[in-house]
């Protein structure tokens, strides 16, 4: 029995694998981006809750780009939020010069708050 036959019908090429012949798949060169920490947490959510979309987007190559886009994304978003949250307060830097605990307590939780909807609107959802 040869080693590779080529299936002219679907245009594969299988190989002998014991007494069976096996398709040689190639999964496609996958985009690289940065997957900062909320790629990471979509990553954990996909595979945790949405596994058919996670094994779609690893069989298809799209999910190193899908979760480079998912972390771009969020970012913006919590950047966004944050400096909306904030102007919002009235924390400025007038009072980060004036008491500088109290400023650090404000932005701390803006930054939660700004995370929490991050988080449920677009991570975990």
């Amino acid at each position: 029995m040869d080693k590779y036959i080529y299936d002219e019908k679907n245009g594969l090429w299988y190989e002998l694998q014991g007494d069976y012949y096996l398709p040689c798949l190639k999964i496609s060169k996958e985009e690289s981006g940065h997957i900062g920490v909320w790629g990471q947490r979509h990553l954990w959510y996909l595979k945790q809750y949405r596994k058919v979309r996670y094994y779609n987007l690893l069989t298809s190559g799209k999910l190193n780009g899908y979760l480079a886009d998912i972390d771009r994304q969020a970012e913006e978003m919590f950047s966004r939020l944050v400096k909306q949250l904030a102007e919002k307060e009235n924390v400025t830097e007038a009072l980060k010069a004036e008491n500088q605990m109290l400023w650090v307590q404000k932005m701390n939780n803006l930054r939660n708050a700004a995370m929490e909807i991050v988080s449920s609107d677009l991570i975990y959802a």
